[in-house]
């Protein structure tokens, strides 16, 4: 490590270390908004003009998502003042990226407290983080201010650059902030997440990366119902489906018929190993009144995660007859809409040990007296004897990435190459990236007792307590590792050499057209009431 490198990580850690306490402040802000996906306008805008406020020019609803944004930054190297701009390659220095996330899951509420509650004035359905990805905003927020103080202080060149990345519970928009050209100039990318399964806890990913996710809606709208049976028309009412006619089967029907078909069809869609999954959600448009109309339009969304594409398109085959078969049974006009389609992840084992050689001078997360207190309050609220050590030991020690790696395949049949999914992927086709995990805060199961409800993590994310810790172990490693790639261009040329070898011998080219815009129009859950007062 440079003499230079040293300093201005060390000046990065001070800063953070200073800020800790706004920091956390910013993420009680975001958690308690929990706005879901495609709708954190709130979010969104505190994000727009925070950085705003710190120097970054940003892009306010970029790619014509509304609460998505793009903020950039450029330090023009020694003696040079602070402004905005971008260029991969240019006289600024490397152009470097990370990103925040800021949605939500409905019908998960929990207050920051100690035992199972909603937030004050909400329902338990109401949406809350349960990742969090509040966390993850304020930690990569912390480690790109951690950065950008440093480069100022010791001269040093570079491009900043910050998305804002709404619904990544949908893969909602880093497709389309790539289609859109967004992470064309990053000569680098890094992308976090608390951690959110062993062995994946304080480490990075090697080479087994997310796989591919389809998500999209079928609406079924009857927008014809008196064409079903035309000579069952009473001809002494003027309405068209009086209550004497025949009526058309109509779109609950088609919802009922696809949603049973695709469900019992599971078993032959994809073999029982490999790690794939399937969801799915009902839209409302909110007709919820009974009358003797049949219902004019439901709207059914499915989502599948798989390890590779062939099994997506497979699955999606399937879901396609389907949805055909029911609009026709239904008398409904079929109309089909993509939420997400990502491809697998791509590998970078250059940006992997630059990333974990950060991780290991930070070293793990450690939860200090006050973080116990709330652990133990919790156990107690639940009926557990407290226990000295309260927190998962796997949160407070770091794994490398290879023994990481060799602990998530031994869960994974021998051909299968990606394992679950997540929406980086999409942008590890543009640059080097790596993908690493830091600890949330959780509890160690008690023996017999079972596994702690869900509640109990969702709340540990809330408590300022119990999640700085992630915001400082996270931070400090994304800015580390910034300054790294910033002074040292043998570590991004390593990282773009590896880059263009493995697409080279796998090309993989984006699934969706190049102006396939974010489905932001449709029902997607919402919060309702006047400006300050928020209903669910």
């Amino acid at each position: 490590m440079t003499q230079l490198t040293a300093e201005a990580k060390k000046t990065a850690q001070n800063w953070i270390d200073d800020n800790l306490e706004r920091l956390t402040e910013w993420h009680t802000t975001i958690w308690e908004l929990a706005e879901p996906a495609w709708r954190e306008y709130r979010s969104q805008r505190w994000y727009v003009e925070r950085l705003r406020a710190e120097g970054f020019e940003v892009e306010d609803g970029s790619a014509g998502m509304p609460t998505a944004f793009a903020a950039s930054w450029t330090n023009e190297g020694a003696g040079a003042a602070a402004g905005s701009g971008s260029g991969s390659g240019s006289a600024a220095g490397p152009t470097l990226l990370t990103y925040a996330e800021y949605d939500a899951v409905p019908g998960n509420s929990q207050a920051a407290t100690t035992s199972e509650s909603p937030r004050e004035g909400l329902t338990r359905f109401a949406p809350g983080h349960t990742d969090p990805h509040s966390v993850l905003g304020i930690s990569t927020l912390a480690g790109v201010l951690g950065a950008k103080h440093a480069m100022e202080q010791h001269g040093i060149a570079g491009t900043i650059k910050y998305t804002g990345e709404p619904a990544e519970k949908m893969h909602g928009s880093k497709v389309v902030h790539g289609l859109r050209g967004y992470y064309d100039d990053a000569d680098a990318i890094v992308s976090f997440h608390p951690f959110y399964m062993l062995p994946l806890c304080n480490t990075a990913r090697w080479d087994t990366q997310c796989g591919a996710y389809y998500s999209k809606v079928y609406s079924f709208v009857c927008d014809h119902p008196e064409t079903w049976q035309i000579s069952s028309a009473d001809p002494n009412s003027p309405i068209p489906a009086s209550h004497s006619a025949a009526r058309a089967p109509g779109a609950n029907v088609a919802l009922m018929q696809m949603y049973t078909a695709s469900r019992t069809m599971l078993d032959s869609m994809l073999p029982a190993t490999g790690g794939w999954s399937f969801s799915d959600a009902i839209l409302s448009d909110g007709q919820a009144t009974a009358d003797n109309l049949p219902q004019r339009v439901a709207r059914l969304q499915f989502s599948w995660r798989t390890p590779d594409i062939e099994m997506a398109e497979h699955i999606l085959k399937v879901l396609d007859r389907n949805a055909e078969a029911a609009a026709s049974m239904a008398h409904c006009e079929l109309e089909e809409r993509w939420v997400a389609r990502s491809r697998p992840g791509r590998t970078n084992h250059a940006m992997s040990s630059v990333l974990y050689a950060n991780l290991e001078e930070v070293g793990a997360p450690r939860y200090g007296a006050e973080a116990i207190e709330v652990a133990q309050e919790i156990q107690r609220s639940l009926g557990l004897e407290p226990s000295d050590r309260p927190f998962l030991a796997e949160t407070e020690q770091l794994i490398t990435p290879q023994e990481a790696e060799r602990g998530l395949r031994e869960h994974m049949p021998a051909w299968q190459r990606n394992w679950t999914s997540d929406d980086y992927v999409e942008m590890s086709h543009y640059a080097p990236l790596v993908r690493f995990y830091v600890s949330r805060p959780a509890l160690q199961p008690v023996p017999g007792a079972g596994p702690y409800p869900s509640w109990v993590m969702n709340a540990l994310g809330g408590i300022p307590a119990t999640i700085a810790p992630t915001i400082e172990t996270a931070g400090k490693t994304i800015a580390g590792t910034f300054l790294d790639l910033l002074t040292k261009p043998e570590l991004l040329a390593e990282a773009q050499r590896e880059f263009d070898e493995r697409v080279a011998a796998d090309p993989m080219p984006a699934l969706l057209p190049a102006d396939f815009e974010a489905p932001i129009d449709l029902p997607w859950p919402d919060y309702s009431g006047p400006e300050g007062a928020r209903h669910w």
